[in-house]
Parts: structure tokens; sequence; C-alpha cells
């Protein structure tokens, strides 16, 4: 009997401590749920070096602007059939995503290439199905900057209305929810924590930097001021 006892709890110890070893846990006390970390950005994509999140310079007119993701609502309004607003679950869900390397180059003398990823600007204005009146779309920011362009250059390009960046979702300091991915403009272009896109039929309309001297067109190729 003393042989068969201390043959049971030898048993018993040696499955005691595989538990311990296997799960890290003793039997009847619960094992802790692992933590959720903070998604890493990629810094390479496709065999092109990436820059980083952080390699933005703070540029904006007012600060980095916080807005909540529950109530934020995105306008699509002006010359157009159906007037829209979208919440910004909506956008991402009924939209398609897409992903393009693209290089923003700043007036500051500064660039980055980065991974976006978002929507087509495209395929939002045509749920909203433009007037044929409309010549220019004007983007609005939640914290009053404006940018415009001519129709042609959102319905004619790739031209992506991003949330994401490297993989993450956007940083609150890099235009959470949507920033503009104003591809082939110069940086002032790409409009952040965008609110409002607006048809309109005003070709002489100019934005923040615009009516201040700067380039309407942009063009990289350009000179940006005058």
């Amino acid at each position: 009997m003393k042989r068969k006892a201390v043959y049971i709890i030898t048993s018993l110890t040696f499955i005691i401590l595989s538990l311990i070893m296997v799960n890290g846990c003793i039997p009847g006390r619960s094992s802790n749920e692992p933590s959720v970390l903070a998604p890493a950005e990629i810094r390479e994509y496709e065999g092109t070096k990436l820059s980083s999140v952080d390699d933005f310079r703070e540029n904006s007119i007012l600060g980095p602007q916080l807005i909540d993701k529950e109530s934020y609502q995105l306008i699509v309004n002006g010359l157009v059939e159906n007037p829209e607003s979208y919440s910004y679950d909506e956008i991402i869900s009924n939209y398609g995503n897409y992903t393009k390397v693209v290089t923003l180059d700043c007036v500051e003398g500064w660039s980055v290439t980065i991974l976006w990823e978002g929507i087509l600007v495209r395929d939002l204005l045509e749920s909203s199905k433009p007037l044929s009146s409309s010549k220019v779309v004007i983007f609005h920011a939640y914290d009053g900057y404006t940018t415009s362009f001519p129709v042609e250059y959102i319905m004619d390009n790739d031209i992506l209305l991003a949330h994401k960046m490297n993989d993450v979702i956007l940083p609150e300091e890099r235009g959470f929810p949507f920033q503009l991915v104003a591809e082939s403009k110069w940086g002032y272009k790409w409009i952040k924590w965008v609110t409002r896109i607006e048809l309109s039929d005003n070709i002489d309309y100019r934005g923040y930097w615009e009516s201040r001297g700067y380039s309407n067109s942009a063009d990289l190729d350009e000179r940006f001021f005058g």
C-alpha cells in the first residue's frame, strides 16, 4: 500500500509540473489573458524602404486635432445629386480599400515615403453623383483648413483618402480619421482630419495656403509659391 501511495503521489507531482512547464499555470488558477500591444508599423514594402510615422514634422495650422471616432461624420455635399453623411465605420466597411506607396514632399524641404491604405475619393464622389456643373472638389478639415482640386484630378486618378499608414491606423497627429494622399502635389495639398468634401463650380476658390500666395495647382514640378 505504501508503494502504491508513493507511486500515486509521484505521478500527480509529475503531472502538475508538466502542466506548469507547458501551460505556465497551476491547475485551478486561471491564466492571465495576453495584453494587446500597439501594432508595429512596417518599414519596408515590396522592396521599397519606408519612412517612419515619426519622420513627419508637425506643421498644421492649429496643432493636432482630436476627433472622436464614434461621433465623427464625413459629409459629401455641394453640387451633387445625393448628399451623403458617413460614419467612420461606414466608410471603412462600404468602400473598397487600396494600398499604395506614395512620397509626400513638403515645401519645408523634407519628404517621407509611406505605404498608404484607404478608399478612392473617386468612389466616394460617384456614390453622390456630382452634377455636370461641378468643376472643383473642396476638402474641409476639422481645424478649418481647406484645399481644392479640379474635379478631373480626383476622378481621373487613384487618389486615396487614407485611414492607415505603414499598416497602422492613422495617429491623431497624422490626421485621424482621414488624410488625403494628394499624389504628385506639394504637401500642403495633403489635407488631414477631413470632415467634408464639397463639389463646387467656383474655379476661383483658393484654400488656406493658396489664398496666401501658394500655387493652387501645387504640382511638384512647378514653383509652390507665387
